[in-house]
């Protein structure tokens, strides 16, 4: 029998006032409640209630027990009720991190979707590299990343990876740039070309680096910016040429927030394929929460 027990037992046999209402109260035989008394006074071995023929009541040892008691009693309840509202998903927090395209275009409609059923849970929302989320992650910062694979190799052994998405990146081009509502070009047409980048060392910079010098193209980046939309404004008033993410791309070209998307155009490129693989990683050693693991099974 735990000590709560005892603890609850004398303080309804101090609200009653007798032994008999609060053995009825607590749904136990006037003996049974007598014995958890004498149990509860032999662990603090002092006398807890004087009894009378009016009845019974605390001792000024008593009286020290039910103050604190009626304390530990409400803060144990409110443990029990917080841990099952956590399990329940009534409650808690997530801490998530991602990359720019992550976080503004997959993020947002995963979490409407699950705050709507979980109300209750906070979700804690970091946009950094893919490389500095991964770090968070196995530092146990963050509990989930999305990140653009492969992943750090000294990485590897700690973090669990979970395959998500396969993102294309496509070229686009606005009403001004030579290449402007054409449906296919050559990828020799770009040698040379001005392009609107990534902030390097990114892991879809170091991507479409890559491709590039694969396909034999060398492209001018004149500026490096974070975020889609904005590389798509840059694209717009610079008449320059830009590699972005199509989910970008048929995320915002939905939005009627989007205007930009009016004045841009995709463009595929012959001899030049760029895709990135998403995924969600979270560390292997690590029991993930309850909202955490109920959010990646919706991922």
């Amino acid at each position: 029998m735990t000590d709560l027990t005892l603890l609850r037992s004398f303080l309804a046999t101090v609200d009653a006032g007798a032994i008999t209402p609060a053995a009825r109260a607590l749904f136990l035989t006037q003996p049974a409640l007598s014995r958890r008394l004498q149990q509860l006074e032999q662990e603090f071995g002092a006398p807890l209630l004087e009894r009378s023929a009016r009845g019974v009541s605390p001792t000024e040892e008593g009286r020290l027990v039910a103050e604190a008691g009626r304390d530990l009693v409400a803060r144990w309840d409110t443990l029990c009720s917080d841990v099952r509202a956590l399990g329940n998903l009534e409650s808690g927090r997530i801490r998530i991190g991602g990359g720019a395209t992550a976080v503004s275009f997959l993020l947002p409609a995963a979490i409407a979707s699950f705050q709507e059923r979980y109300p209750g849970v906070l979700f804690q929302v970091k946009e950094a590299g893919s490389r500095e989320v991964e770090r968070d992650v196995a530092d146990e910062r963050l509990e989930l990343g999305l990140v653009t694979l492969p992943i750090e190799p000294d990485l590897v052994a700690k973090l669990e990876v979970t395959p998500l998405i396969c993102d294309q990146i496509v070229l686009v081009s606005a009403e001004g740039h030579p290449f402007h509502g054409k449906k296919r070009i050559a990828a020799s047409k770009l040698d040379g070309q001005d392009l609107v980048g990534f902030e390097s060392p990114s892991a879809i910079r170091s991507l479409i680096d890559g491709a590039l010098a694969e396909a034999g193209v060398r492209m001018n980046v004149v500026m490096e910016l974070r975020s889609i939309p904005a590389i798509l404004r840059m694209v717009i008033t610079t008449r320059r040429l830009a590699f972005v993410s199509r989910l970008a791309l048929t995320t915002l070209g939905g939005s009627s927030g989007a205007p930009e998307m009016k004045q841009v155009s995709p463009i595929s490129v012959s001899g030049l394929s760029i895709a990135r693989d998403l995924a969600v990683v979270r560390r292997r050693d690590r029991p993930l929460s309850p909202a955490a693991q109920a959010f990646l099974k919706l991922l």
